[in-house]
């Protein structure tokens, strides 16, 4: 819409847009999971759409602005986080409203096909059926009184792309990309153009078939962008398919989790550990994970711990490889480095972990610390001139085969716990597309006895440098 505006705020708050004059939406962003939730008021009364497990957050807004919740959406049972909006509507007394069809173990308010809801005196919602993330999917169009101006697409219609359709699994996937494609274009022809968009997934979000950077965006704008739009449905399709990747594997859990009612998640503190605690957990087999950034962990780190960082897609990774229960002790410099990861675990269904450190490796170790070199691709491309070595992708298998250096391994990273055996014998030089995944890699095969370097580069450089860099994409 022409009066559409994204204001300026504190990186810690939501954005703030209007829709209509006298309408507000937040937007409540989750960039380490690659969502959006979305609080929506007129000042007095406030609707929200696919809130994340951690509700305070909402809380907080519902506070700050003054206005009382009446009624939480789901526009799916979500495969990429446990919902807040049973915990949500519990603590408000609002209305929790999911498709009729979806198969849940509490009490909630069914929503069918063409419903609309009524919410404020100026505010109406209606359900629009939108199958093809899942079955059941729906998305939400919002009126100003008659004025048509937003839609809640969920992961049905993106920007400049749609929800996965494979998440379901493969006896499901054409029906459901089939289903994606005619539910854009329903979008599409029953809305108007200037109505704004609002996505859930599609910010980085494995949900998302794929990805796009733009901020907003309009069904006028989709229909002259997006795939699903301007393509036939046998292209749509076949591009479709063919560009889907590996997805976490923790979604498995999620969708049981949301369908089974979470209740609020306990951010409390666990218990601390001393050095000597931390070393019997470690030969336990349990996980106990460094928070700080891959620099620091490089230079020193407790032996057997694995680096996380808080400073990428911490949640992701580590939901991703870990064995689904295998106990958990978080190390941070400070409280609120713990504090914050807690945050970000429980919102993918790890409640609580089994304990936490403060301080450095100093203070976790029972001994020395011990680190390992990091590097560049300049580098590796000097090295190789004087000594073998073996180099190590852990990029997924569709980024090695688009271009990859000549002779390197490829073990991607959500794989390479179960296959450091696979990795062959000598110094190990460890990259992905930028660091963080490298990391990662680089303190499990340090775990393991392996003499690694990590290469904390873009894959980019790697062609500069003078690799011999090979693949389609090369």
């Amino acid at each position: 819409m022409s009066d559409h505006r994204t204001l300026t705020a504190p990186t810690d708050m939501p954005h703030r847009a209007q829709p209509g004059a006298g309408l507000t939406v937040r937007t409540i962003e989750t960039p380490s999971l690659g969502d959006r939730s979305y609080l929506v008021h007129d000042g007095e009364v406030a609707f929200v759409v696919d809130p994340q497990r951690d509700v305070d957050r909402i809380l907080g807004i519902l506070e700050t602005d003054g206005v009382r919740l009446t009624h939480v959406f789901e526009t799916h049972i979500h495969n990429d986080y446990v919902t807040g909006g049973l915990a949500l509507a519990r603590a408000t007394g609002a209305a929790y409203l999911i498709n009729a069809d979806d198969k849940v173990s509490f009490e909630r308010t069914p929503i069918h096909e063409g419903d609309i809801v009524g919410i404020g005196g100026r505010m109406r919602v209606r359900a629009i059926h939108t199958p093809g993330h899942t079955f059941t999917h729906m998305s939400y169009a919002l009126t100003d009184v008659d004025e048509p101006v937003a839609v809640f697409t969920g992961g049905s219609l993106l920007y400049g792309a749609t929800g996965r359709p494979d998440l379901l699994g493969p006896d499901h996937t054409d029906t459901l990309v089939r289903h994606q494609h005619a539910s854009a274009h329903k979008l599409a022809e029953t809305l108007p153009d200037e109505t704004e968009v609002y996505p859930t997934h599609g910010f980085g979000s494995f949900c998302s078939a794929t990805q796009s950077e733009a901020p907003e965006s309009t069904i006028g704008h989709e229909k002259r962008a997006n795939p699903a739009l301007t393509q036939s449905e046998e292209e749509y399709v076949r591009d479709l398919l063919a560009g889907l990747g590996a997805w976490p594997a923790y979604y498995v859990h999620m969708a049981p989790a949301n369908s089974a009612g979470p209740s609020a998640p306990d951010l409390r503190l666990p218990e601390k550990a001393d050095a000597v605690e931390l070393r019997r957990r470690i030969e336990a087999g349990e996980w106990v994970v460094d928070l700080r950034t891959r620099t620091a962990f490089a230079a020193g780190h407790a032996p057997g711990t694995l680096n996380f960082g808080l400073d990428g897609a911490f949640s992701t990774y580590l939901g991703w490889l870990i064995d689904w229960g295998t106990p958990l002790t978080l190390l941070g410099e400070t409280a609120a480095q713990v504090a914050e990861a807690q945050r970000e675990l429980v919102r993918i269904g790890i409640d609580r972990p089994a304990a936490h450190a403060t301080g450095g490796p100093e203070q976790w170790s029972s001994g020395v610390p011990v680190s390992f070199p990091t590097a560049t691709f300049a580098d590796l491309e000097q090295v190789r001139h004087h000594r073998e070595v073996v180099i190590l992708d852990v990029r997924r298998t569709e980024e090695y085969a688009s271009a990859r250096i000549r002779d390197a391994v490829n073990v991607p990273i959500h794989e390479l716990p179960r296959r450091i055996a696979d990795v062959p014998p000598g110094e190990v030089w460890v990259h992905c597309a930028a660091g963080y995944r490298a990391s990662i890699a680089a303190s499990f095969l340090d775990a393991a006895g392996r003499s690694l370097v990590a290469v904390d580069d873009q894959f980019e450089n790697a062609a500069k440098a003078g690799l011999d860099v090979v693949g389609p994409e090369s």
